[in-house]
């Protein structure tokens, strides 16, 4: 009987952890349909006898949304390819290799991640003026701070659990160190590779400030700021907003809907094999 009760109560708090997690998408996808007169009228949080039309959309598409839909998804492509790369290397460095100050060098990877990006964004922006990399796909690489060290330790987890033998036994045979790891290790750690690289594409397409300050320039401009800018001289267009964050989450959603397996394999697996 108490078992029933908890069971209950269990599937009640689920559920109203879910409605709580859902509403707002669902809300935000109401709204980007009614007119902006509607949204806030007394009648905004009524459904029946609203009014859906398409308007906010067919405005959204006439100011620069694509162009920047455009940026992020190259920014975001760039940077996945790259950080997964580096990512790789320094995860099986760190979990294959020994040397001096190996724990410190996790720690510090650990400790970037947990740096405000509010600290580094000023240092960032004075390199890049000096340099002359604003406004333009350069972008991609303080883009690293956020993702790069989710990556690793998504990787360190995955190479920790491929068995030694396979490698000493290629060594053995005469393979190097280098070719070892692309032709034996890499493969063995595709799963974790194939997830830090939809963690980091998902960290890269959300990023904000980086490219609020950096890419001042509208052409330059990527999907999430641009939405923040969909505003008038004494209102903002929140039909239009809602439009538009719908079509940003489009691609992250159908991302996650399509590998969600790899996704949550990919983590749950290295955190229980650790």
């Amino acid at each position: 009987m108490n078992n029933m009760k908890s069971s209950t109560l269990l599937k009640t708090i689920i559920i109203l952890y879910l409605f709580i997690i859902i509403f707002p998408f669902f809300w935000v996808t109401v709204t980007s349909f009614r007119p902006e007169s509607e949204i806030w009228s007394t009648n905004a949080l009524q459904l029946k006898g609203a009014t859906f039309t398409d308007i906010n959309y067919v405005n959204l598409f006439k100011t620069t949304i694509l162009n920047s839909l455009k940026n992020s998804l190259i920014i975001s492509t760039i940077t996945t390819v790259y950080v997964t790369m580096i990512a790789s290397l320094c995860a099986y460095s760190i979990a294959r290799l020994e040397f001096k100050f190996k724990k410190l060098l996790t720690v510090m990877i650990l400790a970037t991640s947990m740096f405000p990006q509010m600290i580094a964004i000023g240092p960032i922006y004075r390199v890049f003026v000096k340099l002359g990399w604003t406004n333009s796909y350069y972008i991609s690489l303080p883009y690293s701070m956020i993702t790069l060290p989710i990556a690793v330790f998504i990787l360190i987890t995955h190479f920790s659990q491929i068995p030694r033998e396979m490698e000493e036994s290629a060594i053995m045979d005469g393979s190097s160190k280098i070719n070892t790891f692309f032709k034996i290790i890499l493969p063995l750690a595709t799963p974790g590779i194939f997830t830090s690289a939809i963690m980091t594409f998902i960290g890269a397409w959300n990023e904000f400030l980086l490219s609020l300050t950096l890419n001042t320039n509208e052409s330059w401009r990527t999907a999430t700021v641009s939405m923040s800018f969909l505003r008038g001289q004494f209102e903002i267009f929140w039909g239009q907003v809602t439009a538009a964050t719908v079509v940003v989450t489009i691609p992250t959603l159908i991302i996650v809907i399509l590998f969600q397996r790899q996704i949550v394999s990919g983590i749950t697996s290295g955190a229980l094999k650790e």
